[in-house]
C-alpha cells in the first residue's frame, strides 16, 4: 500500500515590516522614494546591499542608508506650511530652481511633503516627518476635501461651471465632480471657491482650462480638517500632537513605565518683619502713652490681626484721628479739655480759669 504524503503546513508569514515602510516610518523618503533606493543600491541589511523592497526586517536587523545607520523612528509630527510662490515641491530640481525644503527653518527634522502645490501655486501644504502619515493623507480612498481661493480672468456665470460639477473626461484622464461657487466679480477677474477630493496633477487649472477660463491665482486654504488660517506665506506651524492623533485616528503614543511623578509644590514665603530680612513675626508693642497708641504699619503674623496700610497710621476700613487713641466717631468730651475728663465738667484753673469754690464763699474784694 502506498502510503500518503503529509500534507504541507503553510508556510508562516515573515516576521517584521517591508524594509521601505521602515525606511519611511523612519522619515528618510516616502515608501515610493525608499524603494527607488533600495533598487539603487543604497540600503544595506546586516552588512549586504539588497537591491529588492520584496523584503522583510526586524529591530534586530541593521539597516544602513547611503553608509549611515538607520536612526530609531521618532514620533509622528505634521506640520502647516504656507508655501508661496515660485517654489517648487521637490527634494531636488532638475533645473535647479529653489524648493520648499529650501525654505524651511534649519531646525527642522527631514521632512517629507503631502502632495504638491505647482510653482505658480501657493498656499496650504502638510509636512511630516512620517511615512505612513503621508500615505494614509494622500490616498484619494480617504476623501481629504482641499479647498481652494481660485481668481480666473473673464466674467463668468453659474451655468460655465456645471461640467465641472459633473465631472470632466480630459485627454482621456477621468475628473471626479468638484464643488464650485462664484464668489465676487472684480474687475476682469472673478473670484472662486473650488473643492476637491483628488490631488491630480494641476486638476483645478487643467479643468477651468477646458471651459474657457484662466487661472492666475490659486490658493489653498485646507486640507481635510486643517486649515491655513492667517499663516504668513513662509511660516511653518506645528499641529498638536493629541490634534493630530484625533484627526487622523491614530493611536496615542506608549507612555513610560511606572506612575508619573507629581511635581513638586512652590513654597510660599512667609512675611518678613524686618526689611529685605525674613523671620518670626514680632508682637506688637504695648501703649505706653498718648503718642503710643499710634500703630506701627507691621503686620504681626497672627490670623485676625487687621492689615494696616504703608503709612502705618490707618488700618483698612476705619478711620482714626491725629493721635491715634480712639476712632473719630465717638465724643471725647469738650473742646480743649483734657484726655479722660468727664463731659460738662470745667477746665482747670491752671490754664487761666475761674478759681475753684471755698467753704467760707467767695472773698471779698479788697477795697
Amino acid at each position: 500500500m502506498s502510503k500518503t504524503p503529509p500534507s504541507a503546513t503553510p508556510a508562516s508569514p515573515p516576521k517584521g515590516d517591508r524594509i521601505a515602510k521602515v525606511l519611511a516610518r523612519a522619515g528618510v523618503a516616502s515608501r515610493r522614494d525608499a524603494e527607488r533606493m533600495i533598487e539603487a543600491g543604497l540600503v544595506t541589511v546586516n552588512g549586504a546591499t539588497i537591491t529588492s523592497p520584496a523584503l522583510n526586517v526586524t529591530d534586530k536587523d541593521k539597516i544602513t542608508v547611503e553608509g549611515k545607520p538607520l536612526r530609531d523612528p521618532e514620533p509622528a509630527r505634521l506640520w502647516l506650511y504656507h508655501k508661496p510662490t515660485g517654489l517648487v515641491t521637490t527634494d531636488r530640481d532638475e533645473k535647479g530652481r529653489s524648493t520648499v525644503y529650501d525654505d524651511l527653518p534649519e531646525d527642522m527634522p527631514r521632512v517629507m511633503s503631502v502632495g504638491r502645490l505647482d510653482i505658480n501655486s501657493e498656499g496650504l501644504l502638510l509636512l511630516t516627518n512620517d511615512g505612513g502619515i503621508k500615505r494614509q493623507l494622500e490616498l484619494p480612498s480617504t476623501g481629504w476635501l482641499r479647498k481652494y481661493r481660485v481668481r480666473i480672468n473673464g466674467r463668468p456665470q453659474e451655468d460655465d461651471f456645471t461640467p465641472l460639477r459633473r465631472g470632466l473626461l480630459i485627454d482621456g484622464e477621468k475628473f471626479q465632480p468638484m464643488t464650485v461657487s462664484l464668489d465676487r466679480q472684480q474687475g476682469a477677474n472673478a473670484w472662486l471657491t473650488i473643492s476637491i477630493r483628488e490631488g491630480k496633477n494641476r486638476e483645478i487649472r487643467r479643468a477651468l482650462e477646458d471651459v474657457g477660463f484662466y487661472v492666475n491665482r490659486l490658493m489653498r486654504v485646507s486640507y481635510g480638517p486643517f486649515q491655513l488660517g492667517d499663516l504668513k506665506p513662509g511660516m511653518v506651524e506645528e499641529v498638536r500632537r493629541r490634534v493630530m492623533r484625533d484627526q487622523l485616528g491614530l493611536e496615542a503614543e506608549p507612555q513610560p513605565d511606572g506612575p508619573p511623578k507629581r511635581p513638586a509644590r512652590p513654597q510660599r514665603k512667609r512675611p518678613s518683619t524686618m526689611a529685605g530680612r525674613p523671620g518670626p513675626a514680632q508682637p506688637a508693642a504695648a501703649p505706653t502713652g498718648r503718642g503710643s497708641a499710634k500703630p506701627t504699619g507691621r503686620s504681626t503674623g497672627k490670623p485676625g490681626v487687621k492689615t494696616f496700610d504703608r503709612s502705618g497710621s490707618k488700618p483698612a476700613g476705619k478711620s482714626f484721628d491725629r493721635a491715634g487713641a480712639k476712632p473719630t466717631g465717638k465724643p471725647t468730651g469738650r473742646p480743649g479739655g483734657k484726655p479722660g475728663s468727664k463731659p460738662g465738667q470745667r477746665p482747670d484753673s491752671s490754664r487761666g480759669g475761674r478759681p475753684p469754690q471755698t467753704r467760707g464763699g467767695p472773698k471779698k474784694p479788697r477795697s
